[in-house]
């Protein structure tokens, strides 16, 4: 670590470049014993008892409320907006309709820039075009409603089966659309065994409990916005670009979010629809989406079409890897799924081909959904497994087995670490996958029963963050960053790094997240949240270990923190004899050498038991068990959690999840959760899971790696595995609904 030169007064900065791998933590050698632990969530009982505020919560004085309205066309130009009957509605302030201001759509999660603006040209039906304010929310409802758009259409593309042909390749980015190695077609052309088939997924919504919400509030030429946002300082960085104000006149409160899933990684149109109302109207302006309006002017997950072929040797080694993907997205949008991302490194091979295009519709905008990638990449790579493993006749365990790569093929470094093996041979004992029936050989009456297995990765992304650390003279440690709390267990988590390595009682641990005006963190998205975050807290940490040592007169190695009290050479003392007036450290974090120097990733192996009826094609999931290695666990709990959250997730993408477009215009037909079918309590049976106890010196001080979106990768091929080894009969369009299975089930 380096001083920083910015000391200013008793807050000192401290930096760390992740350039080497660090064997030795301070969770390791912390007497505290919090770190792990199955702790509950700190936040836990202000939500259970309502007293967790969320963006549409909070008082304002004199606040007004705004409803959005959308254009009710998928394609064409607005040439008015007639509000004059909403206008005169009692109780009604203003229609607001700044075209050259309001975003046309949301913004990609991390970017700086503004989202594109101007909303005279309308490329997707429900296209955010004015807002209404009123007194009451229900009269500018009732407005709303009264607002009549005029436009001249335009031809558009809504039908993904009439445009797949003039796709083209996006450019290259963080992630390349495209990577080669060797030659596929001549290794498919000679191998013992081969699979070549396409698999196709549906756009999907991320459904978060919580809606789109935002308060906007102007004070001395300053926005506050509370906003339900999971990446404070790009979004702040987002809004102030598309008010056109600087960044420093844009603040963000975003302390509690339910639920995000990346739907909220960007702005949003409301949030930028409130502050420019705001400000017309000199008043805070409340905008909260309707659940409609969400699936409407939102994000979703692209669908997709996947061509997966694999060739194997006769002793089922993998020769060739090929998965080339088809998605979709707005004309001039750069961002594609990136379906392939996981089986750059999945399973060795010397020949790899993976491809991605994207086909250009007016449909909402496709962006970032939990595990963007491995959630739907996943699901057609391990299915294609599978189906090799019923080719060569070999249990599909063992293929995977017999192609673990001892390095990443195709970067050619090694693994930071890597369990995908052990979690599978866990995973298979605790699972009793002995008990396998061959397929179609479990018939019990009218049900058919099966199981079936994938494996799941995840790569693991450190990346820049900052958090300030105080000891105060009484005693407590405040820990305050940007960093959000999407019910992740940030909150949580942070306050066990902080009182692990200071040796503080978790109760002496105040956190503060999602404020602007906090050190900027990283935020939650990418799994990158507990590493990133917590790795901040943990240098702010470490150097204020130095300062309570030198306070002491000792060095800071033979240093012990526990229950408040500093001990070394024979000597304890009440760390509040040692911080003075109090200290304080601003820690940040940022990936270095270790980024390209190894292949870091987190691992683990989903099983599912699943019942299908030979009548009604009705699929039960009976059980299912995830074992999962991710480095340290820092709480076991919410952890858990995590990857119970995931494999819900799993069982939607296999069985019900799926975004209906009207072929007339793009519009998304099926707009709420009574007809968008994520999974509810009935549908998920007895979730298992499971943790191998882990370390990565490669990834961060705290040696933790990514997990929340472990969870989903993979779980819902386990579930497709299973449904063909209850009734042999492979579907390769997801979601598997019964009028998929009902032709091939046995009489």
């Amino acid at each position: 670590m380096t001083l920083l030169d910015t000391v200013l007064g008793r807050d000192e900065h401290r930096s760390l470049r992740m350039d080497k791998p660090l064997p030795d933590s301070l969770l390791d050698r912390g007497a505290q014993g919090v770190i792990g632990q199955p702790i509950d969530r700190i936040e836990g009982p202000l939500k259970v008892s309502g007293r967790a505020t969320y963006a549409a919560e909070y008082p304002a004085e004199r606040l007004s409320y705004g409803v959005l309205v959308r254009a009710p066309f998928g394609s064409g130009t607005i040439t008015d907006v007639v509000a004059a009957e909403a206008k005169a509605l009692p109780g009604v302030i203003d229609v607001i309709t700044d075209y050259p201001s309001f975003i046309r759509n949301p913004q990609q999660g991390g970017e700086k820039k503004a989202p594109t603006q101007g909303v005279e040209k309308v490329d997707y039906h429900g296209e955010i075009v004015a807002i209404v304010v009123a007194e009451t929310f229900e009269a500018a409802r009732d407005a709303a409603a009264r607002v009549k758009v005029d436009y001249e259409p335009a031809e558009g593309a809504f039908v993904f089966e009439e445009h797949r042909n003039e796709a083209d390749r996006p450019p290259a980015d963080q992630i390349p659309a495209k990577s080669s190695q060797g030659d596929v077609d001549a290794a498919m052309a000679s191998a013992a065994y081969t699979v070549d088939q396409t698999y196709t997924t549906p756009s999907q919504n991320s459904a978060a409990m919580e809606p789109h919400a935002s308060i906007a509030e102007w004070k001395d030429g300053k926005l506050m916005l509370h906003g339900s946002y999971q990446m404070v300082a790009s979004d702040q960085m987002q809004l102030a670009q598309a008010l056109g104000v600087k960044n420093d006149q844009v603040r963000i409160i975003s302390r509690y979010v339910g639920g995000g899933f990346g739907s909220k990684l960007g702005i949003a149109p409301e949030s930028v629809a409130a502050a420019i109302a705001a400000k017309r109207l000199d008043r805070p302006v409340k905008v909260a989406m309707a659940r409609q309006q969400v699936f409407d002017a939102t994000v979703r997950r692209s669908n997709t079409e996947q061509r997966i072929r694999l060739a194997a040797d006769h002793d089922g080694k993998l020769t060739a890897i090929a998965h080339e993907t088809l998605a979709s997205n707005l004309p001039g949008e750069d961002y594609f799924e990136p379906a392939a991302i996981g089986t750059h490194f999945a399973y060795a091979a010397e020949n790899r081909l993976t491809d991605h295009k994207l086909v250009r519709l007016n449909w909402l905008l496709s962006g970032s959904m939990r595990a963007p990638g491995e959630a739907v990449g996943m699901l057609a790579l391990e299915a294609a497994m599978d189906e090799l493993a019923e080719v060569i006749g070999i249990d599909p365990i063992e293929l995977r087995r017999r192609n673990e790569p001892e390095q990443d093929p195709e970067k050619k470094v090694p693994f930071s670490s890597r369990q995908l093996v052990p979690c599978l041979d866990r995973g298979a004992e605790a699972f009793g996958w002995s008990a396998r029936k061959k397929t179609a050989g479990d018939r019990r009456g009218e049900w058919l029963h099966g199981m079936g297995v994938a494996a799941a990765v995840r790569s693991n992304m450190l990346q820049k963050s900052s958090a300030s650390v105080e000891l105060t003279r009484d005693g407590r440690a405040i820990v305050s960053t940007d960093m959000t709390d999407i019910g992740t267990g940030t909150y949580t988590i942070l306050a066990q790094i902080a009182a692990e390595t200071l040796g503080l009682p978790l109760d002496r641990v105040i956190v503060h997240l999602g404020d602007g005006e906090a050190p900027p963190a990283a935020g939650s998205g990418g799994s990158w949240g507990a590493g990133s975050s917590g790795s901040s807290v943990y240098v702010a940490c470490e150097a204020l270990r130095e300062k309570l040592a030198k306070a002491m007169g000792v060095d800071a190695d033979e240093l012990t923190l526990k229950d408040g009290r500093a001990i070394a050479e024979n000597r304890a003392v009440e760390i509040t004899e040692l911080v003075g007036d109090g200290m304080k450290v601003v820690g940040t974090i940022q990936p270095g050498h270790q980024e390209k120097a190894v292949r870091q990733a987190s691992y683990g192996a989903h099983f599912a038991e699943v019942k299908v009826n030979a009548v009604t094609g009705e699929v039960r999931v009976v059980r299912m068990l995830g074992v999962f290695e991710a480095g340290r666990i820092l709480n076991r709990k919410t952890a858990r959690s995590q990857c119970l959250g995931g494999m819900t997730f799993g069982i939607g993408a296999a069985l019900s999840e799926e975004l209906v477009h009207d072929r007339r215009n793009g519009k998304v037909v099926n707009r709420d959760l009574a007809e968008y079918h994520v999974p509810v309590n009935a549908d998920i049976p007895q979730l298992e899971v499971e943790f191998l106890d882990g370390r990565d010196h490669h990834a961060n001080p705290i040696h933790a790696k990514g997990i929340g979106e472990l969870g989903i990768s993979g779980a819902g091929a386990a579930i497709a595995n299973a449904i063909y080894n209850a009734t042999g009969v492979r579907v390769r369009d997801y979601p598997i609904t019964l009028d998929k299975l009902l032709p091939g089930l046995p009489d």
